[in-house]
């Protein structure tokens, strides 16, 4: 049940996004089942963390393979645990738009915070037809919105004038998983004064260029693992403290050579993530259709990666991997 100074907000569409938000894997024991006591280790492990909000259904979370039960299934169970403690943004990105509409809805029921809005797939859309489906779905919704710019999976690259014509429909905010620091930087300098409008990176590895540079805020996939780097990091960047900055940052470069590197396949993020996890003794491993998890190889060599992440960053990873293999 949300407080009453959160209805409020949600109500004025003021609610601002900001700090680390991890886009929640999904704990699965099958194709569609949910691991519920490893989703709820998975949270409480980044509760404890320090992290700011939540961010589920996304791409890491697999969502655009989770049967629509299984979704709603994620979202009443995660708007239960987090109990209003920290915004959940819910993605509703769909083929359908009167699916994204009952998710949305659904959403809103359970006391979810925000919806995020990536353009529909497998259609490539030019500009004014995602516009055009932009105003007809944001005129149905409960909830504050969030576009969501990916465009390796969407096909489309937002631009900026369709992203100033979702402000004006109210949204609240943009993730940018573009993967172009001109196109993330650009953005900040056009929504900067706008206090409330987050521009959030949607690339962890630009997590202190961003908030430096006055962003709000990254969606990182390793903090599904290591919530405490990623918050310290964007505390420091926050400080400026450019020798902090510099020893966290290469954390994350290891991360991005080792824990996202072990597989070779397109899914090896994920993977790899659901891997550490399940090492780290917090929740299952398997991937939905059409990814795959890792072999027992690759188990090993993941377990080894963990270790040295142990011995370098002490501090901010979780004391003893699990030995399950």
């Amino acid at each position: 049940m949300r407080h009453e100074n959160q209805i409020a907000i949600m109500t004025n569409k003021k609610m601002k996004i900001k700090g680390v938000i991890p886009p929640l894997v999904t704990p699965l024991q099958s194709d569609d089942k949910l691991d519920k006591s490893g989703l709820k280790k998975l949270l409480d492990h980044q509760m404890d963390g320090g992290i700011h909000g939540v961010f589920i259904l996304g791409t890491t979370g697999e969502g655009s393979s989770l049967s629509n039960d299984l979704k709603k299934d994620v979202i009443n169970q995660v708007c239960q645990h987090l109990a209003s403690r920290i915004p959940v943004l819910v993605s509703i990105t769909d083929p359908s738009i009167i699916t994204s509409i009952r998710l949305a809805e659904y959403a809103n029921k359970c006391g979810a915070d925000a919806v995020v809005i990536a353009p529909p797939y497998y259609f490539p859309l030019d500009r004014k037809e995602f516009e055009t489906y932009l105003t007809a779905l944001c005129r149905q919704l409960p909830l504050p919105f969030m576009l969501y710019n990916m465009p390796i999976h969407t096909k489309l690259n937002i631009p900026i004038e369709t992203v100033q014509l979702a402000r004006e429909l109210g949204a609240i905010g943009i993730k940018d998983s573009s993967g172009d620091v001109d196109n993330l930087m650009n953005l900040i300098s056009v929504f900067r004064a706008d206090p409330d409008f987050s521009v959030i990176s949607g690339s962890e590895i630009l997590l202190p260029e961003t908030i430096m540079a006055g962003g709000d805020g990254v969606i990182a996939g390793g903090a599904n693992l290591f919530p405490r780097l990623y918050v310290e990091l964007y505390n420091a960047s926050l400080n400026k403290d450019l020798e902090r900055i510099q020893h966290l940052k290469t954390a994350l470069i290891q991360i991005e050579n080792s824990i996202y590197s072990v597989g070779s396949n397109y899914s090896k993020t994920i993977s790899g993530i659901k891997c550490a996890l399940s090492l780290l003794d917090i929740c299952n491993d398997h991937p939905i259709p059409p990814l795959l998890g890792l072999d027992d190889l690759q188990r090993l060599r993941m377990r080894d990666q963990i270790n040295i992440m142990q011995e370098n960053y002490r501090p901010y990873i979780q004391s003893a991997v699990s030995s399950r293999q």
